[in-house]
């Protein structure tokens, strides 16, 4: 389960359907409808938050908007209620190793797109997210609303 904490705008056609299925999937194990994952470490940042379901739904929200920019046909109706909601805190570490590992997977899929991402100084998060100051290792989880 790949559950990136960079902005869907970054990904690549297949990143962005592998993303939104696997979001899709995040959010069948938080509402205890399926039995695997539930201990993967990017489903536990939307496990300790305050309110799960609008987490994900927030997350599934804005891989949509993205995929409606580009003119894919995403189903709404698989997300459930969104409200906005406390951000779960993502170091700058961890954005910009998930951004380096993004492109290296873009690298084999579509070099094209690659080149775009080059000029890339400063990796924006997904908008669940906001960046606090740590190590990769370091995750900040929003427990309390």
């Amino acid at each position: 389960m790949r559950l990136w904490s960079i902005h869907p705008k970054y990904l690549d056609a297949s990143g962005l359907v592998a993303l939104w299925r696997e979001a899709l999937l995040a959010q069948k194990v938080l509402k205890g409808k399926a039995k695997g994952y539930k201990n993967h470490p990017q489903l536990i940042r939307f496990q300790e938050h305050c309110n799960q379901l609008n987490a994900i739904n927030y997350y599934l929200n804005e891989v949509l908007k993205e995929a409606k920019r580009r003119g894919y046909n995403f189903d709404r109706k698989k997300i459930g209620q969104i409200k906005r909601i406390p951000k779960i805190s993502i170091t700058k570490a961890q954005l910009n190793y998930e951004f380096k590992w993004v492109c290296k997977k873009i690298k084999n899929r579509c070099p094209k797109i690659l080149a775009g991402l080059s000029p890339v100084k400063k990796v924006e998060p997904h908008p669940l997210f906001k960046i606090v100051k740590g190590d990769i290792a370091d995750w900040e989880h929003v427990k309390k609303c």
